[in-house]
């Protein structure tokens, strides 16, 4: 395998001003295109010396169109010193090191990659300085979505779609996002300036439309939206609550002591949902888990696709709660939970709906996809509502889930698990905890 290199250059040597990485999101963009001038450099030379296997190679983090920090470039932020991680391929000939060729590399190519990338006096200082001034921009920017009460914010002219779906760079000829007037809000640059916008407020939000139309498109940009982009990626001013969390359904997946009860509860099998445990959910299941898990995590925003998304999870309609009792069906569906999460627990959902129009009924803001053109269709669409009432349905009350990450029980379930260990009499074994592998 390739072998694993660092090159350090000190600070007073790499010569970059305080100012550049002075705060994390200027560090962050400091580093990230540092990292992609290095990359660029590197290779280059790739595969320049010769040998067998993998000789001469020469290989960095690639880089996508967000701005992370990354470990494999990374700048002190005191001294200022830069270091960057790299793997080479030492040439050979089958077990035996190719010194001469090895030099090449060590005292040849990789200083020349160090001259061109880690110096500040060698790099272009004028897209450098844009890079710093975009980080300023967008960390700008997600302190005013909290100051306007927004969950998210798309730029009037972004670029949302992308080339394909093996590629994450912006289509060619695209048609730039335009903002319904009614949820068109100024954001106020420190130096872009003063630019407009889309601002989807905080609470219940629906993306609706045809098919085809760029619903899931909005809602995939609004999901990217939680990292920075480099320029010209199209959504450098999509920004989107950095707590975010999208959740889909995934049905096989594993699930470790998580209180689902929220969605899930009375199982036929008595089955403690409080501090749920399975090898193999399934899809209404996986999603309840996620929500859960979403939450202990600190999230504030979910974002879901009815496409990913359990069927039987987000919405029961009328005919079906006729035929099903509630007392016979264990899932409270998304529909009448959603509500109170905003209300009681300040987490706003985006939803991309199109086939349920349940949602209509509590949703605070509704956005037509009409061929990539948002539309703000709440007030229309709220007078609908009243053609097509609801059914009446009795939900629980609204609990927030208790948190069993470090493999504790619930009280209750604590006391019946004494009281079976001790020989006294025994329920149906529901909070019995599971050994799982």
């Amino acid at each position: 395998a390739p072998s694993k290199v660092h090159i350090e250059v000190p600070g007073q040597k790499a010569g970059f001003p305080k100012e550049y990485y002075d705060t994390e999101d200027k560090r962050t963009a400091v580093q990230d295109f540092v990292l992609r001038l290095f990359a660029g450099e590197v290779q280059n030379y790739s595969f320049q010396a010769k040998g067998s296997g993998k000789s001469g190679l020469l290989s960095v983090s690639r880089c996508g169109q967000e701005i992370l920090s990354r470990s494999a470039c990374q700048m002190d932020n005191h001294t200022g010193s830069v270091t960057v991680r790299l793997e080479i391929g030492f040439p050979a000939h089958g077990r035996t090191i190719d010194a001469k060729a090895l030099e090449k590399i060590l005292f040849g190519y990789l200083p020349e990659c160090v001259k061109k990338t880690l110096y500040f006096s060698a790099v272009p200082a004028k897209e450098l300085q844009k890079a710093v001034h975009l980080a300023e921009d967008t960390a700008s920017l997600r302190r005013q979505l909290k100051e306007k009460n927004l969950a998210a914010f798309v730029a009037d002219g972004a670029v949302l779609p992308r080339q394909s779906g093996v590629s994450d760079r912006p289509m060619r000829d695209a048609f730039p996002f335009q903002s319904p007037k009614s949820l068109r809000v100024e954001m106020h640059l420190p130096y872009a300036g003063v630019i407009t916008g889309m601002g989807i407020p905080k609470g219940m939000t629906l993306i609706v439309g045809g098919g085809y139309h760029g619903k899931s498109t909005l809602l995939k940009a609004l999901e990217a939206g939680v990292y920075n982009h480099i320029a010209g990626d199209g959504r450098e001013y999509t920004v989107t609550d950095d707590t975010a969390v999208k959740v889909r359904a995934e049905d096989g997946r594993s699930i470790h002591d998580v209180d689902i009860s929220m969605f899930i509860n009375d199982l036929p099998n008595k089955k403690d949902t409080r501090c749920f445990s399975t090898l193999d959910a399934s899809g209404s299941t996986s999603q309840a888990a996620g929500i859960t898990e979403s939450m202990e995590a600190g999230s504030h925003l979910f974002l879901l696709d009815e496409d990913t998304s359990a069927t039987n999870f987000m919405v029961r309609d009328a005919f079906m709660q006729q035929v099903i009792q509630r007392e016979k069906e264990p899932i409270t569906p998304f529909l009448e939970r959603a509500e109170d999460l905003y209300k009681k627990a300040g987490i706003s959902t985006i939803l991309v709906a199109g086939s349920s129009g349940a949602f209509f009924h509590i949703a605070d803001t509704i956005i037509q996809m009409d061929n990539y053109v948002p539309k703000d269709i709440t007030a229309s669409v709220k007078k609908l509502c009243s053609q097509y009432p609801l059914p009446a349905v009795s939900v629980t009350d609204f609990q927030l889930p208790h948190s069993h990450r470090i493999m504790s029980r619930p009280a209750e379930s604590s006391k019946r698990l004494r009281h079976n260990s001790r020989g006294n009499h025994s329920d149906s074994g529901a909070a019995k905890p599971e050994r799982l592998k």
